[in-house]
């Protein structure tokens, strides 16, 4: 099983040097992970190297589509809290 990148990506290069396998290229419209190489860093590392750098929640899947950095996953705040959060902003 390999992990992707989808369109969240903003192109950032963080991820692209930190991956073991170099198994990340530059690509448009956002960086793309060769699935021949992609280790998901197993054996190497204690979670994926590419999702633990991403600043992007969500832009890092693995094969069944599931964020590997979910929403969530860098801020702390539950999806449901930014959402309440967000539609109270907006009806100022």
């Amino acid at each position: 099983m390999a992990y992707q990148i989808v369109e969240g990506c903003v192109n950032c290069w963080a991820c692209e040097p930190l991956c073991p396998s170099a198994a990340i290229t530059a690509a448009r419209p956002h960086f793309v992970i060769d699935p021949k190489r992609c280790t998901e860093c197993a054996g190497e590392f204690a979670e994926p190297q590419c999702a633990s750098i991403c600043p992007v929640e969500g832009a890092i899947v693995d094969a069944l589509g599931i964020p590997v950095n979910p929403p969530g996953s860098l801020t702390g705040i539950p999806p449901e809290r930014r959402a309440a959060a967000m539609a109270k902003i907006r009806t100022r």
